[in-house]
């Protein structure tokens, strides 16, 4: 049920190592170490976001964010430059009095010395990029926004149906692994199957992957683990797709009333980003692979505009406000409600 998803622990990294930032880091953003100490593996970087030191190096450091990654642009080093060499070693040794995690200077500029010889006493590793200050920035919040994400493991399969992300969920044992073998045999893509790590990305945008030891296998019970990737190819599968639909697979209950318009919409709370719930009943017989095509299709037309629950909703209104009108006596031809208005001969 959809309660299922309102007591969800979210986890968080408290913090990542300096070296790990670094080797994911340097070939992505061609990151190269200018200061020649190793890299201290108990630095350990605790925040998302990035800090421009510009009023920290002219001697403010009231509001100094030192537990950040540090972004030295051209306005630092052409700062630096230009102080008397006593200033700049008093500068930098007042900057590298607090526990900064490390440095990272844009644009290719020349570090000033003082600065490295002041940073390897302390400890602090200096990197150099060729990017410049605007674009790094950018990629290194988004890194670590990437690393200090709320994420959840959810238990169900989630497969990109028409470059739609479809999660199904439900209780142990309903079918979630079959529907999704069946949808990858008629060419959709699994991304994950059993566990689901879900990661919030920005403020409203969930992801979905699979687990390093569960990835690209799957359970079908009675036969066992199979690898999507070798028996399907590699159009068979994806790493990470954005979770857009909720499926909740369960059993049909006489008793219970299932939406029949879709005019209402269920909508979700999970982790804090709203996301479509459908309550899907299933019977021996149904074919849920189809509906689950059919729900993707019918997300991408509202996605681009067209409700088809809400078009016909407006036919029936319009039928209805026409049969009020014959009542009237103010149209005596539609007095039989057919598709076609002239059926043209068919000898077939």
């Amino acid at each position: 049920m959809a309660d299922r998803f309102k007591n969800i622990k979210e986890l968080r990294k408290e913090s990542i190592s300096l070296t790990f930032f670094f080797d994911e880091c340097k070939g992505r953003f061609k990151l190269v170490r200018v200061t020649s100490v190793d890299i201290n593996p108990e630095i350990r970087i605790t925040e998302k976001d990035i800090h421009r030191p510009g009023l920290a190096l002219a001697g403010y450091v009231e509001l100094f964010s030192h537990n950040r990654v540090q972004i030295f642009g051209n306005t630092e080093i052409r700062y630096l430059n230009q102080l008397s060499k006593e200033k700049r070693i008093k500068a930098s040794e007042k900057y590298f009095n607090f526990k900064v995690p490390c440095v990272i200077v844009t644009n290719d500029n020349e570090v000033p010395v003082e600065l490295v010889e002041i940073a390897e006493a302390n400890g602090v590793s200096i990197f150099k990029t060729p990017y410049p200050t605007t674009r790094i920035s950018y990629f290194i919040n988004d890194f670590l926004d990437d690393q200090f994400s709320a994420q959840t493991p959810i238990h169900g399969s989630f497969v990109d149906v028409y470059g739609v992300g479809l999660l199904f969920t439900g209780n142990s044992g309903i079918g979630k692994s079959e529907i999704a073998l069946d949808l990858i045999e008629r060419g959709h893509r699994l991304v994950a199957d059993d566990i689901v790590v879900v990661m919030k990305k920005g403020e409203s945008i969930l992801i979905g992957s699979s687990t390093s030891l569960s990835k690209h296998f799957m359970e079908i019970r009675g036969v066992g683990f199979i690898d999507v990737r070798s028996i399907f190819g590699v159009r068979s599968i994806r790493y990470q797709k954005r979770v857009e639909v909720i499926v909740e697979l369960e059993n049909w209950d006489s008793l219970k009333s299932y939406d029949r318009t879709g005019l209402n919409s269920k909508i979700i709370s999970l982790m804090g980003v709203e996301i479509e719930l459908i309550n899907l009943p299933i019977f021996p017989g149904k074919n849920i692979t189809v509906i689950a095509e059919v729900i993707a299709l019918n997300y991408l037309c509202k996605h681009y505009g067209y409700d088809s629950a809400k078009v016909f909703q407006g036919r029936i209104q319009n039928k209805i406000k026409e049969k009020s009108n014959i009542k009237r006596g103010l149209d005596s031809e539609n007095l039989f409600d057919r598709s076609t208005e002239y059926f043209e001969h068919d000898f077939e």
